[in-house]
């Protein structure tokens, strides 16, 4: 038996640290000791029934840790294997998304941690294919927020690359997507500056210890920038993001938000803007973070605030819910050392 934090119904009180068998490795599939998983506010969303779950179902997605069982088919010399997990436990193989290498769009896909059995639990279940071997440097703990970056890969490279040589880059939103974000935009070129508010105090010195410029009073920013990565998904940021862009410039949506707010579209035509969006990762925005990390371009361990034993859930829910620090862990193992 093994615990998981399991969401065992639609309402936001249907959640529960809770024992249970543990996974077997189907043909083609690994078991992984899950080492930790982020949080992130995909999870709250889930907890609160605004984001689409099958419970009852483990939740946790940005999931990291060692193999320890293969299925049929599987190379045994992978147990052992320190990993990081893509999320699509399954998807349909043959919709447009699908065939055209982007399987984030597929209507039938089932992810970890909503729809499958996720990483808040000693142990997960995934197909082999899903566990990305991380590089030697990077501990495997940290190695969950492999996920995240892969999401911001997918943001910024497709369908173009967002930032070029020499650009100027505004990030509006220093939580664990945005210092992603600027990172990334710095390996392409971009010049970056970080915006926050004063409550950010903490993540903005997470992002000037990483060598980013920071502001929490948008009066003192440039009127314009070549490039804005709206990564807080709040009104706010969005509203101030759009209005940011210079003419021909470019506007990514990174940060999530589940109800329309109101922003300046005409700017798209009067400006000649272009706008796009990423949602979730693909294959594709996968190989591309783990070529970034394995040339040490990105650095993942000072984005990690914090980490929780499994029965301090309530805990570690909280401090996402009071933006405390940049990214929040749970481990089987509880807090590292």
């Amino acid at each position: 038996m093994m615990q998981a934090l399991r969401k065992t119904g639609p309402a936001p009180e249907d959640i529960a640290l809770q024992d249970g068998p543990r996974p077997e490795a189907g043909p083609g599939q690994v078991v992984v000791d899950v080492a930790a998983a982020g949080l992130c506010g995909t999870d709250l969303h889930i907890l609160e029934g605004s984001y689409g779950s099958r419970p009852p179902v483990t939740l946790g997605h940005e999931v990291s840790g060692t193999i320890s069982a293969v299925g049929e088919g599987i190379d045994p010399a992978r147990i052992g294997e320190e990993v990081a997990l893509e999320t699509f436990f399954s998807v349909c193989g043959v919709c447009r998304g699908c065939r055209s290498g982007s399987p984030n769009r597929c209507q039938s896909r089932v992810s970890i941690g909503s729809g499958a059995d996720g990483g808040f639990a000693e142990q997960i279940v995934v197909p082999a294919k899903n566990a990305r071997r991380l590089p030697e440097h990077i501990p495997v703990d940290v190695g969950a927020l492999s996920e995240p970056l892969a999401c911001v890969c997918r943001s910024l490279f497709h369908p173009m690359p967002a930032v070029q040589a020499a650009d100027s880059v505004l990030v509006i939103g220093p939580g664990a997507m945005g210092l992603l974000a600027a990172q990334v935009a710095r390996v392409s070129g971009g010049v970056v500056t970080v915006l926050g508010t004063p409550s950010d105090a903490e993540r903005l010195d997470v992002a000037s210890a990483l060598g980013f410029e920071t502001a929490t009073d948008p009066g003192r920013l440039a009127a314009e920038y070549d490039v804005v990565l709206e990564c807080s998904g709040s009104a706010g940021g969005m509203a101030e993001g759009i209005t940011r862009v210079t003419r021909g410039g470019r506007y990514v949506q990174i940060g999530q938000r589940g109800n329309a707010v109101p922003v300046h579209l005409a700017l798209v035509s009067f400006h000649e803007l272009v706008i796009t969006g990423g949602f979730a990762s693909t294959p594709d925005s996968w190989d591309h973070a783990m070529r970034l990390l394995e040339m040490r371009l990105v650095d993942l361990e000072p984005l990690v605030s914090r980490t929780y034993p499994l029965d301090q859930w309530q805990a570690a829910f909280d401090a996402v819910r009071a933006s405390e620090g940049v990214k929040q862990l749970l481990s089987p193992a509880g807090a590292r050392s």
